[in-house]
């Protein structure tokens, strides 16, 4: 009896390692995953392996194509737009409430100072792995353990949208200055005007994304 809820945790914790891959870019959009190597790096059967693929296929973010294995999702026009109206909904209401005392401010500030060490490398998956950090920060201003995992899974989705644009300075750069703005507005306790900026923040990077994907099909990309 205690066998089932061991794998039930194993599996649980192979997901969350999995989808903490996919957010920071280590798997990439329409990556193939090998069961074999997989498993093996992770220490686990292919059993519980493929129960977490089948929990992360539901989530949309593993795809399974018959006869030719699993493979990380790319995600479609559709889901970019569904992806930025959740974030809308959860990130906006989250600063309207937040009060500047909140640790998770500390967190925004601390990435803000990643993104900067990163862009000085030019590293941009590095300064996009530092902004995902400080809008899952946003969300915990919200102290609500539904929406901070549920952002977990949006931010997994929104790191594969990302696989849409060949370079990701285009995307990245310009927003390291506006999360400083939107943490300045903030600290003043302006927590409207940060929420209408962030909204507006999301505006230009949902039609940047939108813009790259409809490139992407129509094969050529920037």
């Amino acid at each position: 009896m205690t066998k089932q809820p061991m794998t039930q945790t194993l599996s649980v914790t192979i997901a969350e390692t999995i989808r903490y891959k996919i957010t920071i870019g280590e798997l990439t959009p329409g990556q193939r995953l090998s069961e074999a190597a997989l498993s093996e790096e992770l220490e686990i059967s292919r059993n519980t392996l493929r129960e977490v693929f089948r929990v992360l296929t539901q989530e949309g973010l593993l795809t399974y194509a018959p006869n030719k294995g699993v493979f990380v999702s790319v995600p479609d026009m559709a889901a970019i737009i569904d992806i930025y109206q959740v974030r809308r909904l959860v990130e906006c209401d989250s600063l309207r409430h937040a009060y500047a005392l909140h640790p998770a401010v500390q967190k925004m500030k601390q990435a803000i100072c990643n993104a900067r060490v990163h862009e000085q490398h030019e590293d941009w998956v590095g300064v996009g792995t530092a902004n995902m950090q400080f809008h899952t920060a946003i969300v915990e201003l919200s102290d609500s353990e539904r929406l901070i995992k549920l952002y977990k899974n949006i931010s997994a989705e929104l790191r594969l949208a990302f696989g849409h644009l060949n370079d990701p300075k285009i995307l990245y750069a310009p927003y390291i200055d506006k999360n400083q703005s939107i943490l300045e507005l903030l600290d003043k306790g302006k927590n409207h005007e940060a929420a209408e900026a962030l909204s507006g923040y999301l505006d230009l990077s949902e039609r940047t994304l939108l813009a790259a994907y409809k490139r992407s099909q129509s094969g050529y990309r920037i």
